[in-house]
């Protein structure tokens, strides 16, 4: 059984960059904690033979011929950018 301490809440809500009251912090806890649990539940179900889905309903993905397209764009594509550095998009450093 997972428990998730308020501190330890606290640093999910800071890493997930969300605002969360002190006084809500006990019951984030505690859904987290109840996410963590069924995890646990189904790591211990048996699922040998079953194959991989990609969905709960069979169907077939849609397949495209691969094709080459105008390329090219790069200046295009990154003119709509916030921040772009040496050809490609930046992004805030979201790991501490």
């Amino acid at each position: 059984m997972s428990r998730i301490d308020t501190e330890t809440a606290r640093r999910v809500a800071k890493l997930a960059r969300i605002a969360v009251p002190d006084d809500d912090l006990p019951a984030l806890a505690g859904e987290l904690s109840g996410i963590l649990d069924f995890m646990e539940q189904l790591g211990e179900v048996d699922v040998t033979g079953v194959a991989p889905m990609t969905s709960v309903t069979p169907m077939r993905l849609k397949r495209r011929e691969d094709v080459v397209t105008e390329g090219e764009m790069a200046g295009r594509i990154l003119s709509n950018a916030p921040d772009a550095r040496e050809g490609f998009f930046a992004v805030p450093k979201v790991v501490e």
